[in-house]
């Protein structure tokens, strides 16, 4: 990190340019800016990255701010020098919780600057400015970068891990990893960070790159979010205490700490046992993205426990269908789509036929038509009950995954 940075503020304005600069510069800036935002990943390879997520945002923002600013005290347009100060630390805050140093983002400034300069000069050559105000406006670009980058050090300074924090993140490695042996290794490092060891855990799967709010989360919660699969640990029973799975109260802390991504909660379960824990919620987390389920900010483990099991292994599933339902592989999709409908609502509530008939929106005759049909079809599996199980296993597990599309309108059937 170059040693010539000092934290520091947007308080010492350069000296006013003439004012008719605002007028020439303002309308270059929506432009100037997604160059800018272009070129960065271009040039600098770790900030190629998809263009969404809170970091991306943040360094969108914070070129926007900083042009605008820059233009407006160039042109002595009154700027409030503090105004937008926190989005260079959050940037500088963001670098910390990446875990590199600063030399990425010291870099970006500095192409942000010429990036700039560039464009500046092709001002100049339209307006006229003269040797003197582009003397002036090269000292203030880049001694506004250096205070930019004043304060993004600040940040990276107040959010670097410190030596307990690194220590925690290894005790959460070493508990998830459970290697034999590890209990000893695990009391001392719990002992050395002053972290009472529970008997019971909860394990939470983050989103990468989501945006955290430290503030949020309480002291005894250990975290990991540089890892390649963030996740938390959330104590639950004490030795000795009362059996604690995820409270509301942790619940709230959850939604709090990451306001702009949902998270996945794994089952409350021994210490021993974190690793479970933390597949479930990372499988949870999995279906949270495939849009299979959708609890809001934090979804338990604890509320979808069948759906986690059906879809644990959608490769077996698969053999499954092919096992049971393979004879209807060479009827028309149409006809075959509405056979397996039929054969689900049956399974599922072995109503009559007129009640089945209301809940397909068809005539009862069609149902007893289709119901014959999966009869021959299937043979004696449906008065099979392993078989029959198996069947419901599969058909609900396609259900989840919207293989199965039942037509709320089914016209009548030839008899």
């Amino acid at each position: 990190m170059p040693r010539t940075l000092e934290t520091g503020t947007l308080e010492s304005a350069p000296p006013p340019l003439p004012r008719r600069l605002l007028t020439i510069l303002r309308p270059e800036l929506p432009s100037l800016a997604e160059e800018i935002i272009e070129e960065i990943p271009r040039a600098l390879p770790e900030y190629d990255r998809p263009m969404q997520g809170p970091y991306v945002t943040a360094l969108q923002i914070g070129v926007e701010r900083a042009l605008d600013q820059f233009v407006a005290r160039v042109a002595d347009a009154a700027p409030d020098p503090g105004r937008h100060a926190d989005t260079y630390r959050r940037l500088g805050r963001f670098e910390a919780h990446e875990g590199r140093s600063l030399d990425s983002l010291q870099a970006a400034y500095r192409i942000g600057a010429q990036v700039a300069w560039r464009r500046l000069m092709a001002v100049a050559a339209r307006h006229d400015l003269s040797s003197s105000v582009m003397a002036q406006l090269a000292d203030a670009l880049f001694g506004y970068m250096n205070e930019l980058a004043s304060l993004s050090l600040s940040g990276y300074m107040d959010a670097r891990p410190t030596e307990m924090e690194d220590q925690r993140r290894r005790l959460l490695q070493l508990i998830v990893s459970r290697r034999p042996g590890s209990d000893r290794a695990i009391a001392e490092l719990a002992e050395l960070t002053e972290w009472n060891v529970p008997d019971e855990v909860t394990l939470v799967a983050v989103p990468p790159d989501a945006r955290c709010v430290r503030d949020a989360l309480h002291d005894d919660v250990l975290l990991d979010l540089a890892a390649d699969e963030p996740r938390l640990l959330v104590p639950g029973r004490a030795p000795g205490g009362q059996p604690e799975p995820l409270s509301p109260e942790r619940r709230k802390m959850l939604a709090e700490a990451f306001p702009d991504g949902c998270v996945a909660a794994g089952l409350t379960v021994p210490l021993e046992h974190a690793a479970d824990s933390l597949r479930w919620a990372r499988q949870a987390l999995t279906l949270i993205e495939a849009g299979v389920l959708d609890d809001g900010p934090v979804t338990s483990c604890e509320d979808h426990l069948v759906t986690l099991w059906l879809l644990s292994d959608c490769a077996l599933v698969d053999q499954l269908a092919r096992r049971h339902l393979g004879g209807m592989n060479d009827l028309e999709p149409g006809q075959r789509e509405r056979l397996v409908a039929t054969l689900h609502t049956w399974l599922t509530t072995r109503g009559t036929a007129a009640e089945m008939a209301d809940e397909l929106h068809v005539h009862p005759q069609t149902v007893r038509h289709r119901i014959k049909r999966l009869e021959k079809e299937l043979g004696g599996r449906l008065t099979d009950p392993d078989a029959r199980f198996a069947i419901e296993i599969v058909l609900r597990a396609m259900w989840l995954r919207n293989s199965v599309r039942t037509e709320p309108h089914d016209p009548p059937e030839d008899h």
